[in-house]
């Protein structure tokens, strides 16, 4: 990473004296991405005209099925499918929700879509009907795609014209349209004759995917990835001669990261076929499935969010099992502790280990695999070094200015892999993406001298204690390493003196007595006074998101309405 100052004046209403603007960048050189194409095209670039892809190669593995796609299989399906969705009268830049567990399908119908110049905006199926309502008519969705066991959650869009196209095998699929009046069968959409789909004109700046993300503030919001960004995203990654995320077309790669999220969607699924890799589909995580599978497959690539990290640690049955064939490891959706890292290194003994950062409204800004090779080296915590092609600057949060290195402040992101804004909402847009710019991500963190980067915590989550700032993830790692707490999480609770105290809510190991003083005591050894826990209260699970992330909201809820002080 390279380290550029430029001067510039502040504008304010006071005389100040010119400040410098310190920018981060890759220590790897700019590559040419090619992100005039549209993203199917780029994708699979190498498996047509005179590219050096294997279409007979395997493409897709379905995990539960046994199911096979080559290359050859994956694009021939999803023009099909791109067809039989424009024979149903969807068009250019029209929506789609994709309403799917993790499947092959999920897969096909999302590069149909792309192919098409549609857009597919993702939604977690297990959403409620009301959930999933308010996604689907703020996205102005014409048609939803999904299985028949989550068609009754939809009957309401049917009846306002949302066209619904159910995915089950043959038998469900008639079963479906009997069901309900106007539900088609997605077997229609695989018959289509993709000669019959006129050539669409996609620009570069026309959105592909619209996932829904809080962002840093506020309901959640449609994000819009244009095919530009998405390219551009999957060409930092593994595009050039040193890429930063080192997948090979012999590479095996586990997928149980539900795929409506950018992180499977973009790092995983996407990256994977770009660089030829084989890409085993699980519909959801189950650790002792989840390791069989690698056992059977010889898995070489295992992508993970924490809570998946923790449930590996906390196993007592890997040794049954055997992960040698694991390579890389590499963990994205929240910070990962050096305490878990450290575990888990044990567990996977042939693998090099990193981290990933990004967010949906951002792309993949960074990742600890830029230089992989065993032994791997890189600090516990660091997620790694800046992409190529990209520009990020640390923000004091106060007054805005630029910080140099080893300085905490708000991360902000500059490149063509970034949103191009929030659908509808200019207001939330111009609040996230400045004059100049600048993604402003709503996470605290600094770069060191070793061009590493830390994300201490989110902005909206720092707990103020009496002017301190406590970082929950600190808390969080502190009380994880409990050999009696299975999981845990640190929110704020309202102080009439100190403004803000922390409090935990905790998941105990199975037959453990553990206590409240026990807690606290344990935390107020490590820790500043003002970072002792004030309150513990014990639950049966964290809440946390389909990504992995903490879903403090909920716990903030929890808080106000059943521990009221």
């Amino acid at each position: 990473m390279v380290l550029q100052q430029q001067t510039h004046f502040l504008t304010k209403k006071t005389n100040q004296e010119p400040s410098q603007d310190f920018i981060f960048r890759s220590k790897l050189p700019d590559i040419s991405i090619p992100n005039h194409l549209p993203l199917t095209d780029y994708v699979f670039q190498r498996f047509s005209g005179d590219g050096d892809g294997d279409s007979t190669k395997t493409c897709l593995i379905d995990s539960a099925t046994g199911r096979i796609f080559t290359y050859a299989d994956v694009q021939t399906n999803f023009r099909r499918i791109a067809a039989g969705i424009h024979r149903l009268g969807i068009r250019h830049c029209d929506t789609v929700m994709l309403l799917l567990p993790n499947s092959p399908e999920f897969a096909l119908i999302f590069l149909a879509l792309a192919h098409l110049g549609a857009v597919s905006t993702t939604a977690n199926p297990f959403y409620t009907q009301s959930e999933i309502a308010k996604q689907a008519k703020a996205s102005a969705a014409k048609m939803i795609i999904t299985k028949r066991c989550y068609v009754d959650k939809l009957t309401n869009l049917k009846n306002d014209g949302v066209l619904i196209v159910c995915v089950d095998n043959n038998e469900d699929d008639d079963h479906c349209v009997l069901l309900v009046a106007g539900c088609v069968s997605f077997k229609e959409l695989t018959q289509a004759d993709e000669t019959e789909l006129p050539k669409p004109e996609i620009s570069p700046e026309d959105t592909v995917a619209m996932p829904y993300s809080s962002g840093t503030t506020g309901l959640p919001k449609g994000v819009m990835i244009t095919h530009k960004g998405l390219v551009t995203s999957i060409a930092q990654k593994v595009d050039g001669e040193n890429p930063n995320l080192n997948f090979t077309a012999d590479d095996v790669i586990l997928c149980f990261l539900p795929m409506f999220h950018i992180f499977a969607l973009d790092a995983l699924m996407l990256t994977a076929m770009r660089t030829g890799a084989a890409i085993l589909i699980v519909p959801r995580f189950e650790l002792k499935l989840v390791m069989e599978l690698i056992q059977r497959y010889k898995v070489t690539v295992v992508p993970v969010a924490p809570p998946v990290v923790l449930a590996f640690v906390k196993s007592t049955e890997t040794e049954k099992y055997d992960l040698s064939s694991v390579r890389m490891m590499l963990s994205g959706a929240a910070t990962l502790k050096k305490e878990l890292e450290d575990a888990v290194r044990l567990k996977f003994p042939n693998a090099i280990f990193g981290q990933g950062y990004g967010m949906t409204e951002s792309g993949t800004v960074a990742t600890s695999l830029a230089f992989a090779k065993k032994p791997f080296k890189t600090k516990s915590g660091a997620c790694g070094t800046v992409s190529r092609n990209a520009e990020m600057k640390v923000v004091d949060t106060i007054t805005g200015v630029s910080l140099p290195r080893n300085k905490s402040g708000e991360i902000c992101i500059r490149g063509d892999q970034a949103m191009k804004g929030y659908l509808n909402d200019p207001e939330a847009t111009a609040r996230t993406i400045d004059k100049d710019g600048w993604l402003h991500t709503g996470d605290i963190g600094f770069v060191d001298d070793d061009d590493e980067i830390f994300i201490v915590d989110r902005l909206k989550e720092l707990i103020k204690f009496k002017g301190y700032q406590v970082a929950p993830a600190e808390l969080e790692a502190l009380l994880i390493s409990h050999p009696s707490i299975e999981d845990a999480a640190v929110v704020a609770m309202k102080d009439e003196v100190a403004d803000e105290v922390p409090v935990a809510f905790v998941v105990r190991s199975e037959g453990s007595q553990l206590t409240e003083d026990d807690v606290k005591s344990y935390v107020s050894k490590q820790v500043v006074y003002y970072k002792r826990i004030k309150m513990v209260f014990f639950i049966e699970a964290i809440p946390k998101a389909a990504s992995g992330k903490i879903l403090r909201k909920e716990l903030r809820a929890k808080l106000e309405t059943e521990y009221p002080k």
